[in-house]
């Protein structure tokens, strides 16, 4: 039995205590048993340890071999160039992976405070981490809950579990033991958790857990589970594993035939082999997806997402599912008055109603120095509200007017608060609480349908009610009470408030459906309140979405869970672990999960999730660090635009690997065909090399900047099981790849058979053909579907500089003295330029060709 259900008399007994709590030396040994207060922690990776995980990817060690290789063989260049490349990879991994393990860390700072503790019959003030089970603690506002507590006494005692349970409004706490099963953490009202806040009031209660036992504890438990594997990282690990062995292959191919069937040298082979395998293997990629996503996180920041992990850019564009917690993500995290319903037109003061009397009279909302509302969020709402309606000048002249001269504070079990001020030589008695709580109070013969009515009307929308009333008396009773005040009173009317949706939410939301995106709401709120907030942001729309609550969750097995998930629009009185739950579930059914929260209780959902997004503003320092991304502005709809970010970045790295991966594979072609085809090898190792990282690299980093397809949100999330291959990239690979290296290898033959150039001249034009042909390649494929003479030469202009440069370096080698001893190039006339220009530029033509085969059909 959960120690909500049990009685107080009983916990004492099982945890050996008593209310004046435990001895000092008593504590001392419960603390050697039970360890200390605080969270503990997996066993970290030492900083060396995630720096040598950084080199276990198969296509990494392929090209570390290489190096070596080519080191043993002389070939200095290359070894350095790939090395350089490989340990710029991982000292980028090791800083995102680094950084990654904080969370951990945050939970337990935020867990340090201290504690108020009676023992031996008097008051301690200790450290937190030194509670033990069967201490008794005291709690008053502003303190921080320093573990979980069974309630013992209550005095108008409030607590703040927004960032535990996900409710917005602070829980009424008592002392009176539950006997109902199945109760959510946010509604036992005899229990506190550790470190949610006591916003009013004071209590006294016994430590039940505390450390790892604790409800907090419970969710950091839930955070050392592994973090899963972004899209990204998953397509990257499967291409470079394939991408390497089929090259690999390819590569003991021609060192076999060459050295065993052509009888060349084998160190001549293994030089020529290891050559192929460079050109062949995308060194530059990982170091261009690297680059390019830290341009996208640059754009977003300057959108208000601070992105975290760099591969959760390309991640955000491959979401099916958004869960979003509602407190503070979709709404404000703030109560505002939206509705009142007067029943009484008594006007006691000039031009105020009496109902807006009330609500500025009966409360405890200061102001602070600095001139801010302070109180509970309620009655902060309340007084806003009198402000806009009227004035600050005319809410301190009626809080004078109607001098305060007792009162009975809330508590949980009247559900109300009375407050008695001076008027016109009586006692004007105002009691504000539930509308069934004031019901029982009424007099005689007053509306009490219309209250009921009005009240229940407001409930539906998933409004919070709050009933006035009043009573006007010649003398105060002598027995000052709640049983003597709060009876015979007369029905002010009624007031309601709300969490209000932002105002951008609603747009967001439809733009996510455009999107193909799912928008789930998961809240620690009543599914009355969830599901009114959902209707009119536009979650929930159709017949066959539902409304879920924690406990019906708790009800359903996996198999039923998992039938119904992909229906479910609204999670209400969720726990962290059912939080964890609903994105496992969707991720079983394939589903690419993003999970937006603020508190604690989402860390271990947004650890999961495949992105994690967590507020910036109301976010704790836990929800932050176990995020992928961070919304700067607490803004929904910033999600939008990072999406439509993240789908623009993972467009344009499916351009980098139909670009990279088609030259590549024209130089296999080439260097592979040449000797068939009774040609000598057509590139030397240099002329590879530069390609590769000039030729390559240069314009493949200027894509990086290519802008947004026009349909980029009006199409659906890409099916988790692509490869970059789908959607025509492998097809386009194939025959462009053929292409450019028969175009290649056409201009070899010719210049050999039939113009019987020489070979420093048929050479450099091979080099300078297959070079501009890849530049006229990268030209094309900018956009998948519009032609360049419609996007128009400069709509990329960095892409722009970056051909033209290359162009002009590529002119250079030919042309200048220095480049012709390092490259082993000759000087063109004018008219092999032309002919190797014309010829690399057919490349260009054929790609555009392509896209409008591709557009009619």
């Amino acid at each position: 039995m959960a120690y909500h259900q049990k009685e107080l008399k009983e916990i004492l007994e099982e945890l050996q205590t008593s209310s004046t709590g435990l001895s000092e030396e008593e504590a001392k040994k419960r603390l050697e048993e039970y360890g200390p207060n605080e969270l503990e922690e997996k066993k970290k990776k030492t900083p060396l340890g995630i720096f040598i995980s950084q080199f276990k990817d198969f296509m990494i060690l392929v090209l570390m071999v290489a190096a070596v290789i080519s080191g043993i063989a002389g070939d200095l260049t290359d070894t350095i160039i790939i090395l350089v490349i490989v340990v710029l990879n991982a000292v980028i991994g090791f800083i995102q992976e680094y950084r990654a393990e904080n969370a951990m860390e945050a939970l337990k700072k935020m867990a340090m405070i201290q504690a108020h503790v009676i023992r031996d019959g008097k008051l301690h003030n200790i450290p937190s981490a030194e509670l033990v089970p069967g201490d008794v603690v005291k709690l008053e506002a502003g303190n921080a809950v320093p573990a979980d507590v069974r309630l013992m006494e209550v005095y108008s005692l409030r607590i703040d579990e927004s960032a535990l349970t996900g409710e917005s409004v602070a829980s009424d706490k008592n002392a009176a033991t539950m006997v109902e099963e199945d109760i959510p953490l946010g509604d036992r009202h005899n229990m506190a958790y550790k470190s949610t806040l006591v916003t009013n009031g004071r209590g006294l209660g016994v430590v039940v857990a505390t450390g790892m036992k604790t409800e907090i504890g419970k969710i950091a438990s839930m955070l050392q589970e592994d973090e899963m594997s972004t899209p990204l990282q998953r397509r990257m690990s499967t291409f470079g594993k394939y991408l390497s062995i089929i090259i690999l292959g390819i590569c003991a191919l021609l060192f076999l035939s060459g050295w065993l069937i052509q009888g060349q040298e084998p160190l001549d082979m293994l030089l020529v082999s290891i050559s192929l395998a460079v050109a062949a293997i995308p060194e530059a990629l990982p170091a261009l997806i690297t680059i390019t996503l830290a341009q996208g996180a640059g754009a977003l920041v300057r959108k208000n997402a601070l992105i975290r992990k760099l591969p959760a850019v390309e991640t955000l564009g491959s979401v099916t599912y958004i869960c979003t917690d509602k407190t503070g993500t979709l709404t404000m995290n703030k109560m505002e008055v939206v509705d009142q319903h007067p029943l009484e037109e008594l006007q006691i003061a000039e031009d105020i109603s009496l109902l807006d009397l009330a609500m500025a009279l009966n409360n405890d909302v200061k102001l602070s120095a600095g001139g801010k509302l302070v109180g509970d969020p309620t009655e902060v709402a309340m007084v806003e509200y009198f402000f806009k309606k009227y004035s600050p000048e005319k809410y301190r002249e009626v809080r004078n007017g109607f001098k305060r001269i007792k009162e009975i504070p809330f508590d949980s079990d009247r559900k109300l608060m009375t407050t008695v001020h001076r008027y016109d030589g009586k006692y004007l008695v105002l009691t504000k609480g539930a509308t069934e709580a004031v019901m029982n109070r009424l007099m005689e013969g007053e509306n009490k349908e219309g209250l009921t009515e009005g009240s229940e009307k407001m409930a539906k929308e998933g409004i919070r009610v709050l009933a006035y009333s009043y009573r006007l008396l010649e003398q105060l009773p002598e027995n000052f009470s709640g049983e003597e005040v709060e009876k015979e009173l007369k029905i002010i009317g009624i007031t309601g408030l709300i969490d209000p949706p932002r105002e951008e939410v609603k747009e967001a939301v439809k733009h996510c459906k455009t999107a193909g995106i799912h928008v789930v709401m998961i809240t620690g709120d009543h599914p009355s309140t969830a599901a009114a907030i959902a209707k009119e942001i536009g979650i929930l729309s159709e017949e066959k979405e539902k409304v879920v609550t924690g406990v019906q969750l708790e009800k359903m097995s996996e198999e039923e869970f998992e039938k119904e998930v992909e229906n479910i629009r609204v999670y209400a009185r969720v726990s962290p672990e059912q939080k964890l739950s609903i994105v496992k579930a969707l991720q079983k059914k394939k589903h690419y999960v993003s999970m937006t929260g603020d508190g604690v209780n989402d860390a271990p959902s947004l650890k999961r999730a495949d992105i994690g997004i967590a507020m910036g503003i109301n976010g704790t320092d836990v929800s932050k660090e176990s995020s992928d991304m961070i919304l700067l502005d607490d803004n929904f709809a910033t999600i939008v635009k990072a999406v439509s970010e993240g789908r623009r970045i993972y467009d344009n790295i499916r351009k980098f690997v139909k670009y990279i991966m088609t030259c590549n594979s024209a130089e296999i072609l080439t260097i592979v065909s040449a000797p068939l085809l009774g040609m000598p090898i057509p590139l030397l190792p240099i002329h590879i090399l530069w390609i590769n990282l000039v030729t390559d690299g240069v314009p493949g980093l200027a894509l990086a900047r290519e802008q947004a397809e026009k349909d980029v949100m009006d199409r659906p999330p890409r099916p988790t099981n692509e490869s970059f291959f789908s959607r025509g990239v492998g097809v386009h690979i194939i025959w462009a790849g053929i292409f450019m290296a028969a175009v290649t290898l056409g201009v070899q033959y010719w210049a050999i058979h039939f113009a019987g150039k020489e070979e420093g001249v048929w050479r450099t034009m091979v080099f300078f053909v297959l070079s501009v042909a890849q530049l006229g390649h990268i030209m094309g494929i900018k956009s998948e579907k519009e032609l360049l003479i419609k996007q128009g030469i400069f709509s990329n202009f960095p892409l722009f500089l970056a051909v033209f440069g290359t162009l002009l370096l590529q002119i250079a080698i030919v042309y200048l003295p220095i480049a012709n001893e390092i490259f082993k190039t000759t000087p063109l006339s004018m008219e092999e330029l032309a002919i190797s220009l014309c010829a690399g530029s057919l490349v260009f033509f054929a790609v555009e060709i392509e896209k409008l085969i591709r557009n009619r059909h």
